[in-house]
């Protein structure tokens, strides 16, 4: 007898899929774009350069929990 987990999840559609990675590569290409913002763009939205090359080499799937629709 096959018994079932409780916790397990139903797999994820094709099209939520699709939306995650697409949701994946903008943030990847924001975080690219911050290297490209000047040193008073950078000061106004209150970081300093290292700040925006730390964030800039961050992995696409590196995101804030508060992001993730688990």
């Amino acid at each position: 007898m096959i018994s079932h987990s409780t916790t397990c999840r139903p797999a994820l559609s094709r099209r939520t899929r699709r939306l995650s990675l697409l949701d994946l590569l903008s943030f990847w290409q924001q975080r690219r774009m911050m290297r490209e913002l000047s040193e008073e763009t950078l000061a106004d939205i209150g970081l300093t350069r290292q700040d925006a090359e730390k964030e800039a080499r961050k992995l696409p799937w590196d995101v804030p929990s508060t992001w993730r629709q688990d």
